[in-house]
């Protein structure tokens, strides 16, 4: 039986006047990869925004139902902490484009006045990079700005950035939407090795990503939890007729 780090019960969300999730039920396995697909406007964004209180920043945004990360409820605690241990990468690459590569790696350690020793920032951004596979690329340049590197890079060096705090969980928002083949294909070989070391979730909307590398699929339409299984199993054989027609791009 798979251990669940993150419980996601009978969660909804509201922005105004619109209702994105709708009583959404899921259980997020540990050291596992779970997809989370659907037609843009599914709620796919939301969901993970929701999952590290992201979405709060937003006026008019209510909540109701529970998220439980270890058994803790995350709407219970303080929101900086939510984010510390539920980390978060976005679509549009986003390093800080007046710092060096090394301060953007211990940025979020600055941000929450977290002090470290200067051998133990080091060692955080030393063990980041080499995690984000992006140690050997850029060792001899750690004093230059993030934004000299190529778009693939600098998405990695996003990735170094959320995994320096040390997450339970990972969040990745459509990581390779504006990378070329040859970049997604890296980050896509990064996210599965990256399992090891944290939970992952998913947000894409290329079907292929998902198969190639997720254990576990949610498919999500206008807010609702459509289908929610092992990947193999979801790709091969859906239970629900809606995601076979999404899978075979009846819709979408």
């Amino acid at each position: 039986m798979e251990s669940t780090v993150l419980r996601i019960e009978n969660f909804s969300a509201v922005f105004g006047q619109n209702q994105v999730l709708k009583g959404v039920n899921l259980s997020i396995p540990q050291n596992r990869i779970t997809a989370v697909m659907g037609p843009s406007g599914c709620g796919k964004t939301t969901l993970i925004r929701c999952v590290n209180r992201m979405h709060e920043l937003t006026p008019d945004a209510t909540v109701s139902g529970r998220i439980l990360l270890d058994g803790e409820d995350i709407y219970a605690t303080d929101p900086i902490i939510v984010r510390r241990q539920i980390g978060m990468v976005f679509q549009r690459r986003n390093p800080f484009p007046m710092m060096s590569i090394y301060d953007n790696v211990i940025a979020g350690y600055n941000l929450n006045g977290i002090r470290l020793a200067k051998n133990e920032k080091d060692r955080v951004v030393e063990e980041s990079l080499r995690k984000a596979a992006l140690w050997e690329e850029v060792k001899g340049a750690l004093h230059r700005r993030g934004s000299f590197l190529s778009g693939g890079q600098q998405q990695r060096l996003c990735i170094a950035r959320a995994l320096a705090m040390q997450p339970d969980v990972l969040l990745l928002d459509e990581p390779t939407s504006a990378l070329d083949p040859k970049s997604s294909s890296r980050i896509e070989e990064l996210i599965v090795e990256l399992k090891g070391a944290v939970t992952i979730m998913l947000v894409t909307h290329n079907t292929g990503q998902a198969a190639r590398v997720s254990d576990y699929t949610a498919f999500l339409y206008l807010g609702e939890l459509i289908e929610f299984g092992p990947s193999g199993k979801m790709f091969t054989a859906p239970k629900e007729k809606m995601t076979e027609e999404y899978l075979t791009g009846k819709f979408g």
